[in-house]
């Protein structure tokens, strides 16, 4: 018998496949959402008054990030479908993080 607080997992039979995988699914798109307007904000920002080389090299370096970002999501949200949705992976964990980090470091370069 599973009891509550014995910390044992529940069989997949009674997992409800349709409440997590859609606010998973809902919050992947909230923060595509975020990384796209600061994908947005950064390049403005990056060619303000005129365009420099460092302002196009740092506009596109962010629009990279973003793209990098975009395709975590994107292959997560896809993965939601399944009645079953595969776990992330390292990789795209790893990648989800440098795109965030990189998000900060341009936004840090920015203000210095």
């Amino acid at each position: 018998m599973t009891g509550a607080g014995t910390g044992s997992a529940r069989p997949a039979a009674d997992r409800d496949p349709g409440l997590q995988p859609e606010r998973t699914r809902l919050a992947w798109r909230r923060t595509t959402l975020s990384a796209t307007v600061v994908a947005i904000l950064a390049g403005k920002q990056a060619i303000r008054d005129e365009v420099t080389a460092t302002g196009v090299v740092a506009a596109g370096l962010s629009a990279l990030v973003w793209v990098g970002f975009l395709a975590v999501a994107h292959r997560r949200i896809q993965s939601l479908g399944a009645a079953r949705p595969r776990v992330l992976s390292h990789r795209g964990a790893l990648l989800a993080v440098v795109c965030t980090v990189a998000f900060a470091g341009f936004a840090v370069a920015m203000v210095l």
